[in-house]
């Protein structure tokens, strides 16, 4: 099939700055686009060639959307599957698949897919209501401190939480959730695997994740990551054995723990675009968009490997402001070496909100996580 410069469509679910950034290399390439998303505001607006309002959640929505599109792609989860499934019965490609989304879509169903496929994952417990964790731990059937996870539409940090004590569990959404082993760990790691229909399958440079202690949020991507050349192996064979089980089209972000013991721990996985792969634009030979692109078009795949060395600042609203945004400092940390900001086009800001990120690439991996940094300490998202 022509993709380039022709009558060809790819449909994309959801307008947010992944689907912004997926556009970046359509527009390279001169690929025809239409994107579904609920919000007029949405990054993706001024960069597709269709843009469409309508809800995600939507059966009707997402069916009469895409049956006029010839490959159908995500930038978020959260999509109607059922609309999906009736999609690919028309003939429709959908990438990834309505039966690997309808799985990540809800995290027991995840966990209880990798115990299923002897996948290493921390141990956990399933339950149907949060009123039942409080049970089980006065009966001694779940200790404490635990992780708790809702079992769906947790993003950005928000449906997890550490429990500590059962005061902690107040509050909280009181469907579908799991409690899950709190694993002693040296690193947060992920990996991103692409793979296309013909089954050519590809891994980017593992990654080391730095969270915000409060947000739960990553603030800082470094890659590679540093770690030995043992551990890094390990990982990306991991990463490649859930894209084996899955079965999956597309990219997969696999985020893992690093235990103590060197032991490599699959936390969950997002089959599309990730927050881990921001570097790739400036940092590697092929960004992580332009081999989405690639892999769900049945094209060859890009080289993975790094140009040199890249950090990845996370810019999301600062607390105690909401309103028009401002980013301070901005051409302050753009005379910075190696520093390119990437801003998303969402107007309002909130704390915590993802409102851009910046790249920070050096030959010198220390040198680029130093100026990281300054950058994080420099630039503030605040409002008017």
């Amino acid at each position: 099939m022509n993709y380039f410069s022709s009558d060809f469509k790819l449909g994309i679910l959801g307008g947010g700055q992944l689907g912004k950034m997926l556009l970046y290399n359509t527009r390279k390439f001169d690929i025809y686009t239409c994107v579904l998303e609920s919000s007029k505001e949405a990054p993706c607006k001024t960069a597709c060639d269709e843009f469409h309002l309508g809800d995600l959640m939507d059966y009707d929505a997402v069916f009469n959307f895409g049956k006029n599109v010839d490959v159908l792609t995500i930038e978020i989860e959260n999509v109607n599957v059922d609309a999906l499934e009736a999609l690919e019965k028309e003939g429709v490609k959908v990438y990834p698949a309505s039966k690997t989304l309808r799985t990540i879509q809800n995290k027991a169903k995840q966990k209880l897919f990798y115990i299923d496929n002897e996948l290493p994952t921390a141990p956990f417990s399933r339950f149907a209501y949060v009123s039942e964790i409080e049970d089980a731990v006065n009966n001694g059937g779940l200790e404490l401190p635990f992780v708790w996870k809702a079992a769906q539409f947790g993003y950005d940090g928000n449906g997890v939480k550490v429990v500590r004590q059962l005061s902690d569990l107040e509050n909280l959404p009181k469907g579908e959730c799991i409690a899950e082993e709190l694993v002693p760990f040296k690193n947060e790691l992920a990996v991103i695997v692409a793979r296309n229909p013909s089954g050519e399958t590809k891994t980017f440079p593992v990654v080391e994740m730095e969270f915000h202690p409060e947000a739960n949020q990553v603030e800082y991507v470094i890659c590679p990551a540093r770690i030995s050349d043992h551990v890094a192996k390990k990982a990306r064979q991991v990463a490649l054995n859930v894209s084996k089980a899955f079965n999956h089209v597309g990219l997969l972000a696999v985020e893992m723990f690093q235990t103590e013991d060197d032991q490599i721990l699959i936390n969950e996985v997002a089959p599309r675009p990730h927050n881990s792969g921001h570097q790739t634009i400036e940092a590697s030979y092929t960004s992580q968009f332009e081999q989405h692109l690639r892999a769900i078009l049945d094209l060859p795949l890009g080289r993975t490997d790094n140009k040199v060395g890249g950090v990845m600042v996370n810019l999301v609203g600062a607390e105690g402001y909401t309103g028009n945004v401002v980013y301070e400092n901005i051409e302050n940390i753009m005379t910075m070496d190696g520093v390119t900001p990437h801003i998303y086009g969402k107007k309002q800001t909130r704390p915590f909100r993802k409102m851009g990120h910046v790249t920070i690439v050096n030959a010198d991996l220390d040198e680029a996580r130093r100026v990281a940094e300054d950058v994080k300490k420099s630039i503030k998202v605040v409002s008017e």
